[in-house]
């Protein structure tokens, strides 16, 4: 048997159930008060799958203000859906126009992908601040940009330092991205990219730079 085939299909298969789930619940009328957070939990339960699921259950979905570590847990997971979406965009980009930089492939793809990662993610963080603040557009930017900035390269290193394992230690060659193992080692990437945002967005809430969630 071929785990290795089977194992990324039963991740994925659950990413896109999870998110299934989030989604209804919250088209079924429970519709979070920031607009954006109704995009941010199904694309989270894409790589996250029923821990996502459980998180938004437990935390999300109640209102109300929330402690601390979970409004963290709620910007990490804000600036990781937009680096969810970029990255899935830059893939599909790269499939059709591979770029290589310094005659590297990979190097290229890691660069296209912070691009797209990056300005999705401050579109995401756009979105929130704006209406949350009621300031200005070219004041939201300049916010989101100030918000987000270290939060999206933080989750970015997170994701290429698991992607790089895999490549360099795991299996010893890249994975072609039109394999299931590819999107199941990027669920796995995602996972790391919240583990290193994490404690900067702990310390961008704490000192005001980015809004509590």
């Amino acid at each position: 048997m071929n785990y290795l085939a089977i194992i990324p299909i039963i991740f994925l298969a659950l990413g896109l159930i999870s998110a299934l789930i989030i989604g209804l619940d919250i088209l079924s009328g429970h519709r979070q008060p920031m607009m954006v957070m109704n995009f941010v939990y199904p694309l989270s339960a894409l790589y996250a799958g029923p821990l996502a699921v459980w998180f938004y259950y437990q935390i999300g979905r109640k209102p109300g203000k929330k402690p601390f570590w979970q409004s963290v847990a709620i910007g990490a997971l804000h600036c990781g859906s937009g680096c969810t979406v970029g990255d899935v965009m830059a893939e599909g980009f790269l499939l059709m126009l591979p770029v290589t930089i310094f005659g590297s492939k990979l190097a290229g793809t890691w660069t296209i992908d912070f691009v797209f990662a990056f300005v999705i993610g401050i579109i995401f963080q756009y979105y929130a601040i704006k209406p949350m603040r009621k300031i200005a557009a070219k004041d939201a930017l300049v916010a989101a940009l100030k918000a987000d900035t270290l939060s999206l390269t933080c989750w970015q290193i997170g994701m290429y330092g698991w992607m790089a394992v895999c490549f360099f230690v795991i299996f010893g060659h890249r994975i072609p991205v039109t394999k299931p193992l590819f999107w199941f080692m990027m669920q796995i990437a995602m996972l790391f990219g919240f583990l290193t945002a994490y404690p900067v967005n702990w310390w961008l809430i704490k000192k005001g730079i980015k809004e509590a969630m």
